[in-house]
């Protein structure tokens, strides 16, 4: 099975081409950059140069899988409307994973860990895991109350403000690189095999935080 995963939700971003197969077994062909701000010009024609270099065509993806957020707001956007258009076109799957599962996936047991991204403003993105139900939540906190909800675990992050904070809070704290679209693609393997996915009109970014334009409405 051909894989095209794509990350938009950064400052950079990334494209992976993966050949999946039985089992946990996905091959990354390839993983292309992106830089940031210039995703909706460079999105499409990198896609079509990299599956051209490896001589396929559009034609011969099987599946799309596409970081759903938290994120850029832009980026974000632009990335899912591309997905979205290319999987409605060639009727093909979508899988969604979350930039948080990839971090706490990057850890050695993610369901002792607190995945933990910048939200700027003071403000973190957290992971939580629920042992029990093996469901993780994902909400906006402060970093206050970020650190009222660590309980004892380990906390994962690739922003290095983060890590600081958390290190002169006496937490015990991995940093690692931030995921790759070839670390999305991976985890999107088992979703995909387990029909874990999602059609075009139902794909959704996952923001977490409301835009400005909603809150300043609401305020207003």
């Amino acid at each position: 099975m051909l894989l095209l995963t794509t990350d938009t939700s950064g400052k950079y971003g990334s494209i992976a081409l993966a050949r999946c197969g039985p089992g946990d077994i996905c091959d990354v062909l390839e993983v292309v950059p992106l830089e940031g701000g210039t995703f909706s010009a460079q999105l499409v024609p990198q896609i079509a140069t990299l599956l051209a270099e490896h001589r396929f065509n559009k034609g011969d993806l099987d599946a799309f899988a596409v970081v759903s957020g938290p994120g850029s707001f832009t980026g974000l956007r632009v990335g899912l409307a591309a997905i979205k258009a290319l999987a409605e076109i060639l009727d093909k799957p979508i899988v969604a994973v979350s930039l948080l599962e990839a971090i706490a996936a990057a850890a050695s047991s993610s369901s002792e860990v607190l995945a933990v991204l910048d939200a700027g403003r003071g403000e973190v993105y957290v992971r939580e895991p629920d042992i029990d139900s093996h469901v993780s939540t994902e909400s906006l906190l402060t970093r206050a109350e970020m650190l009222s909800v660590v309980n004892g675990r380990k906390i994962v992050t690739p922003d290095n403000s983060v890590a600081e904070f958390a290190s002169a809070a006496g937490l015990t704290v991995t940093g690692i690189e931030r995921p790759r679209s070839d670390a999305i693609a991976r985890l999107a393997w088992p979703k995909l095999q387990k029909n874990e996915t999602v059609s075009p009109e139902a794909l959704e970014a996952n923001y977490i935080r409301r835009s400005d334009a909603e809150i300043f409405s609401k305020n207003g």
